[in-house]
């Protein structure tokens, strides 16, 4: 996995980085596709479920399929999140919140460096 990865990529998947909110042009993305874990290609999203959360970060309501998303709890910042990672190779993503839109009321919030974008 880490061969494929720039420095930033590992940095995110590898050590649970963050990038710098309204970094990532995949947060301006608005064409139809698909998105990939940058580390492993495995299907994580859709562009169907991906929204605008304000949040500076790529925001969907929901994976690609129930299966391709790990959760572990993180108290890095001094309070309680759920992480998300890639269920096939675990490269952290970012993570999910319960203020998303309906219909799951979920707020995955991605890295957009860890993600590949397939256009349709």
């Amino acid at each position: 996995m880490t061969n494929k990865l720039n420095d930033e990529q590992k940095r995110i998947a590898l050590e649970g980085a963050t990038e710098s909110p309204f970094s990532s042009p995949l947060n301006y993305e608005k064409r139809n596709g698909i998105y990939y874990c940058a580390a492993c290609k495995n299907e994580l999203f859709s562009s169907d479920t991906k929204y605008d959360s304000g949040s500076g970060w790529p925001s969907f309501y929901k994976p690609a399929k129930d299966n391709v998303i790990g959760t572990s709890t993180d108290h890095d910042i001094g309070y309680e999140r759920t992480e998300v990672h890639c269920n096939n190779c675990g490269a952290h993503l970012g993570h999910v919140f319960d203020d998303g839109p309906k219909p799951t009321g979920l707020r995955y919030c991605i890295n957009g460096a860890v993600l590949d974008f397939k256009p349709d």
